[in-house]
């Protein structure tokens, strides 16, 4: 087998951030051995600077060590670089991929997106698990892609561990995909079970699952259905290739659902679950996201608490649905590596 090298920068060092280098740590000499490719990690980049190793790897285990002792990545001895941003650090330094990991901003995408077209530039791979960039400047991105000859891939900004995109780009090649449901977002699903199971009502059901740090302090961009909407609108700009943006889907959470809505649910032998679609119709996409009440032998009406799945209607293989996938850092952390190892060893193109 012939060996691979592939030098990392790792902009954002949060919990995916993180996760992902202990896995790359523990899993190193398992991907090398398994895959026939060596990963490097060349620099982490974070709010207060970076650590950067101008040649062979950072010390990632001891990097890791001293950040959940409260230190910080600037200050990691022999590597440490302050103030530096990660533009100037993907400008300055020697790497194969960019690994971005910093907090979604879906007002102007940064940093992420300068993260991104920097890395482009210099004709590195993008392993993205930040939807911002992705979602408000995919026809941006992918054209400098293009023209670079560089892969993005996008699995960790779609469903986290569930290989929502795998399915649809690799699993499906050759078929034409009519349309595609999902259930993409562990919160709502996670809230519309217990109303299910217990009879509550939206109000409880949120308060339980912020308790369970399921749910944010402020669910909005959740329970109203946006993280829904950019996670379709990714899935269909791959799948259907186009490059829509979140202005393009119809849009409506869970916010209105009522224990009467639920209980008339139940007593049709349905159930109420957040749905995302990205349909063919009239020989166009559309994409909407809303609650739909499901019978029981649809795929996805068994899919309960934060567990997430997405079903492809397609004209030559019939319906292939998939479901489950950790909602978690350690499951975005495990679709990046995911990433990694496709972009170096199995694809030659994105997703």
């Amino acid at each position: 087998m012939k060996m691979a090298n592939k030098r990392l920068i790792l902009c954002g060092f949060g919990n995916v951030g993180r996760a992902f280098t202990r896995l790359v740590a523990e899993r190193k000499a398992r991907v090398k051995q398994q895959y026939g490719l060596s990963l490097e990690l060349a620099a982490v980049v974070d709010i207060g600077g970076a650590a950067v190793a101008a040649q062979g790897a950072l010390p990632a285990v001891e990097l890791l060590s001293q950040v959940e002792k409260g230190g910080t990545v600037e200050q990691f001895a022999g590597y440490g670089r302050a103030g530096v941003s990660g533009t100037e650090v993907i400008l300055n330094t020697e790497a194969d991929a960019l690994v971005e990991a910093t907090p979604t901003n879906l007002i102007n995408g940064e940093p992420g997106r300068g993260h991104v077209l920097a890395a482009l530039n210099k004709g590195m791979d993008i392993i993205c698990a930040n939807k911002g960039p992705l979602v408000l400047y995919y026809g941006e991105i992918q054209e400098l892609a293009k023209r670079k000859g560089c892969g993005v891939y996008m699995s960790a900004a779609t469903a986290a561990a569930l290989p929502a995109l795998d399915v649809g780009l690799m699993c499906l090649a050759g078929a034409q995909v009519i349309s595609f449901e999902g259930i993409l977002n562990g919160t709502t699903n996670y809230i519309l079970t217990r109303m299910h199971t217990e009879k509550c009502s939206y109000e409880t059901a949120l308060r339980a699952a912020q308790q369970m740090g399921i749910a944010e302090t402020d669910p909005s961009l959740d329970v109203e259905g946006w993280d829904t909407c950019n996670k379709i609108v990714l899935i269909a700009n791959r799948v259907f290739g186009k490059s829509f943006g979140p202005a393009d889907a119809e849009v409506t959470g869970i916010t209105g659902i009522t224990p009467e809505d639920i209980e008339e649910t139940l007593k049709a032998g349905n159930v109420i679950k957040l749905i995302g679609i990205g349909r063919i119709e009239d020989g166009q996409v559309v994409l909407r996201v809303a609650p739909k009440p499901l019978g029981m032998e649809h795929p996805l009406a068994s899919i309960n608490y934060s567990e997430k799945g997405i079903s492809y209607l397609t004209d030559t293989m019939g319906r292939i649905t998939v479901a489950g996938g950790q909602s978690s850092p350690a499951g975005a952390a495990a679709a990046l590596l995911k990433d990694l190892i496709h972009s170096s060893v199995f694809a030659s193109g994105s997703w």
